[in-house]
């Protein structure tokens, strides 16, 4: 809390005016950055559009909010067990919740037809798992944009990375 004080040009006591404590302070950040993936994610997959569509905004959102809001989601993935377990409860819900969009946008591909029958569960802790680690390799500098990663990620996990028969 000194180090955060002397980083805005206050003192500690006056800190403290704002924030009651380094829990309240992870509270905020982490509810803050999973907020914005609520607000900004889940509204494409409640939307009426093909599950493939769905899930690929999706991704590109979720992606979008990583870049914009990287090291509140680094500690989102990483801090959550620092949290009072009663916070860290709350966010596992939270996080049970968000996948289950993704689980189901899932489940109402494979019944459409749009997606091959596949163990959702699984299927969705691999594209969330595409979605939470860009935070830990995606650079700003780098040659790609967010949406741009987002594009190559959705190719990954819908097309595959083989060689189809027929393929030129």
């Amino acid at each position: 809390m000194q180090d955060l004080a002397e980083a805005l040009g206050m003192n500690r006591g006056s800190l403290y005016h704002y924030i009651a404590s380094k829990d309240d302070l992870l509270w905020a950040i982490v509810d803050g950055g999973f907020r914005a993936l609520e607000e900004r994610v889940l509204p494409l997959l409640a939307d009426d559009q093909p599950s493939v569509e769905r899930l690929s905004g999706a991704v590109a959102a979720h992606v979008a909010v990583a870049a914009e809001l990287r090291d509140e989601l680094v500690l989102l993935q990483m801090e959550r067990r620092a949290l009072p377990p009663e916070r860290a409860a709350a966010i596992v819900a939270r996080r049970d919740a968000y996948e289950a969009e993704f689980r189901r946008a899932i489940r109402e591909g494979v019944a459409a037809g749009e997606l091959r029958d596949v163990d959702e569960r699984l299927a969705s802790i691999a594209l969330m798992s595409l979605c939470n680690w860009f935070t830990q390799w995606y650079r700003p500098d780098g040659p790609l944009t967010p949406g741009e990663i987002a594009d190559v990620l959705t190719g990954f996990y819908f097309d595959g990375l083989r060689v189809r028969e027929g393929a030129e």
